[in-house]
């Protein structure tokens, strides 16, 4: 009777013990499963634009929309609560412009009317604490200089305003008078562009004074003129591009404002456009510029004007976009990203692509150079297209 019970016990107390052991392992495979960091370029594979077996000049790298996209650690909400921190956003809404800085990148989020500051160093978001005098209503575009001052357009405000190196307000640019709908600023020695979108005009200030020193365009379809511009960009040596939207067009002007030439139309073919938004040059003067209804970028050649190459499209892969609106190139944080590149991928510089809608924030390319061996078919995961005429070299 003894030896029975005993065995009934131990029976008993093994099938507890395996229940146990059962649930500690489920535990720690779901708190593995929900904790574990993801390595990116295993989870979104190896995007070049374009594919393999062309030689790729570009690769998506990651999107950024949260601390924890940049190796930051996401702080929940119990553990805002035990260390009485609390943060006023958790991620970037809808990215609409972009500009960057040593160790930084700032994008303007058209969801918190804010400009999100990213820090690539200590990995954190922060926002760009504008009040009093350089409160923020509406801003609609950014340039950040070499010294790292931060220019942004105010809608409602009808100005640009200045902020410093700190962060803090310095001036404001434009009276009620000047601008009626300011979108967009670039600044490039002492000039100062501001592109206005009801007024179909680009004012150029004196950066010291503030004063207005010319008008360049009006309201028309000819060589010159503007319909509902949206965005400016001055590259190296200073000659002028701007989005002129509604004319389904780039137009190019040298420093003085005379007019060079133009890029795109209107249509669905490749080099046309439906709806450009966002632009930006690189050290070589090739033009990139969004499509927001085609969603995606295209290069345009600096020297005749010809398709390069176009990357992005729709949909929710990797390097897909979601409402593409602003574009920015970046040489000074490279370094930051080269954990993303293939091995086989020399980083130039990196291409930052806003989107309005989707899960992403905004999406990291990096512009470089294949230094592996010889490409073959089927070693690419990516999409992507060049001129059959002429390819971006």
């Amino acid at each position: 009777m003894g030896t029975t019970t005993g065995k009934k016990n131990r029976k008993a107390g093994g099938i507890k013990m395996k229940r146990i052991v059962f649930i500690i392992v489920a535990v720690l495979l779901a708190y593995g499963c929900a904790t574990a960091p993801t390595e990116k370029k295993i989870e979104h594979g190896v995007v070049f634009y374009p594919p393999i077996p062309e030689k790729p000049k570009l690769q998506f790298l990651l999107s950024i929309r949260s601390e924890e996209d940049i190796g930051g650690k996401l702080t929940t909400s119990f553990e805002e609560f035990l260390t009485g921190t609390t943060k006023s956003f958790r991620s970037i809404g809808r990215s609409w412009d972009i500009g960057s800085s040593k160790g930084k990148v700032y994008v303007l989020d058209r969801d918190l009317l804010k400009v999100v500051i990213i820090d690539l160093v200590e990995k954190k978001f922060d926002l760009l604490r504008d009040k009093r005098l350089g409160r923020l209503n509406e801003p609609a575009g950014i340039w950040i200089t070499e010294d790292d001052f931060k220019y942004v357009t105010d809608k409602k405000r009808k100005q640009v305003v200045v902020f410093g190196k700190n962060n803090e307000f310095i001036k404001a640019y434009g009276d009620k008078n000047l601008f009626d709908k300011p979108l967009d600023v670039a600044v490039y020695g002492n000039s100062v562009y501001v592109i206005d979108f009801n007024k179909h005009q680009l004012f150029v200030l004196d950066k010291d004074t503030g004063k207005h020193v010319k008008t360049i365009g009006g309201g028309g379809v000819e060589e010159g003129l503007f319909y509902k511009p949206t965005h400016v960009v001055v590259d190296h040596a200073g000659n002028i591009f701007v989005d002129d939207a509604f004319n389904f067009r780039v137009q190019k002007f040298d420093p003085d404002g005379k007019f060079i030439k133009s890029y795109g139309s209107l249509g669905d073919t490749l080099g046309s456009f439906a709806r450009p938004k966002g632009l930006d040059t690189d050290r070589e003067g090739n033009l990139y510029v969004v499509d927001t209804a085609f969603q995606n970028v295209q290069i345009f050649d600096e020297e005749d004007g010809q398709l390069l190459l176009f990357f992005g499209g729709a949909g929710s892969g990797p390097g897909n976009m979601h409402l593409p609106a602003g574009i920015h190139l970046d040489y000074h944080n490279v370094d930051y990203f080269k954990q993303y590149a293939d091995k086989d991928f020399q980083l130039k510089y990196l291409v930052y692509v806003g989107n309005l809608l989707g899960p992403k924030g905004f999406n990291v390319y990096g512009f470089g150079e294949w230094i592996g061996p010889p490409l073959s078919e089927g070693q690419n995961t990516g999409k992507g297209q060049v001129n059959d005429q002429k390819r971006a070299e």
